[in-house]
């Protein structure tokens, strides 16, 4: 079986974004609609496009070249929480094992040191499977880092949610909504990001990945209500809380930010919010919820851990992956 491997033009642009739609694993994350929010060459883009003998599309490969100690690497991507190969869904463990083979071949004839790349964990697939892994660690590529992302199957939710929450889940909301709190859904991202940037700032000392102008460019670039804020507020319309939510694909919604204005913490402003975004998500037909990760460098957090087990979240992997070439 012959495979090409060129370099993505222009016009492909409509075909990529609807192959990334019907695929087995795409993600927001691997569409132009997203990367296009980065402003340009901030990134060496490299988008690579698979293609059969027949001209058939098999994959799509968003990446860019860093520029290392060693040389050049291809990475797919470096400004985007998940990236690797988006497959069509026909495809089996031969076939993947022949493009990630092409995909090396491609690399050395472009002089590049290594590949990296961070795989979309198994619930953002339509047919989950390990190939990409398999064929990766077969080429002797290696675990550069192992997360954990916190993720809740909604399909085990039933209609009375909080019985799938601890006790100590169920009293936070419970305190939320003594308190005066509700959730409401507010696109309006300049009311959540003050909180946002002051408890990162406060906990972390880091600012948060996209500044509200950014949050704003997703926000028009993706289109079709791809991205939501929801707000824990009180009668006054004071924010206590937020998270915003990607549409990842049909099946999973991420929740990219989850913060709270320290001051009030005792209220339990957050609980609530869980509560009523994982309603949301299970009303909406996500199979999955993905809170992100409580792991930094395979550190846990384990209080984080902790608060989003208590919403009967459970760890899978996020798996990125290195190999010299």
């Amino acid at each position: 079986m012959s495979i090409r491997i060129r370099r993505v033009l222009k016009q492909d642009r409509a075909a990529w974004v609807a192959f990334v739609e019907r695929s087995n694993n795409g993600t927001v994350f691997h569409s132009p609609s997203f990367l296009d929010y980065h402003p340009e060459g901030r990134f060496d883009n490299h988008h690579l496009v698979v293609e059969s003998g027949s001209g058939k599309t098999m994959a799509f490969i968003p990446g860019a070249v860093s520029q290392w100690d060693d040389g050049a690497w291809f990475r797919s991507y470096p400004g985007a929480s998940y990236g690797g190969p988006v497959l069509d869904d026909s495809l089996g463990l031969d076939k993947v094992e022949k493009l990630t083979d092409a995909l090396i071949k491609y690399c050395r004839q472009q002089g590049f040191k290594g590949i990296e790349m961070t795989l979309p964990p198994l619930p953002y697939f339509r047919r989950p499977h390990n190939y990409i892994d398999f064929s990766l660690i077969k080429n002797g590529f290696s675990y550069r880092k192992r997360e954990l992302t916190a993720v809740i199957d909604l399909r085990r939710l039933g209609e009375e949610i909080d019985l799938g929450f601890s006790q100590s889940a169920r009293r936070g909301v419970r305190k939320a909504v003594k308190s005066g709190l509700r959730v409401v859904e507010d696109n309006d991202f300049s009311k959540f990001y003050p909180v946002l940037e002051s408890n990162l700032k406060q906990r972390h000392n880091v600012k948060p990945t996209h500044t509200l102008e950014e949050l704003k460019l997703l926000d028009d670039l993706l289109g079709a209500g791809r991205v939501k804020q929801f707000i824990s507020v009180d009668d006054s319309g004071k924010v206590y809380a937020g998270m915003i939510m990607f549409h990842c694909n049909p099946r999973v919604t991420l929740a990219f930010y989850i913060s709270h204005n320290e001051e009030h913490q005792a209220l339990r402003p957050v609980n609530i919010v869980y509560r009523e975004v994982i309603n949301w998500a299970r009303k909406m037909g996500y199979h999955y919820l993905d809170l992100g990760t409580y792991t930094l460098n395979m550190e846990v957090n384990y209080g984080l851990c902790r608060f989003k087990e208590s919403f009967s979240a459970r760890g899978q992997f996020r798996n990125t992956f290195t190999g010299k070439i």
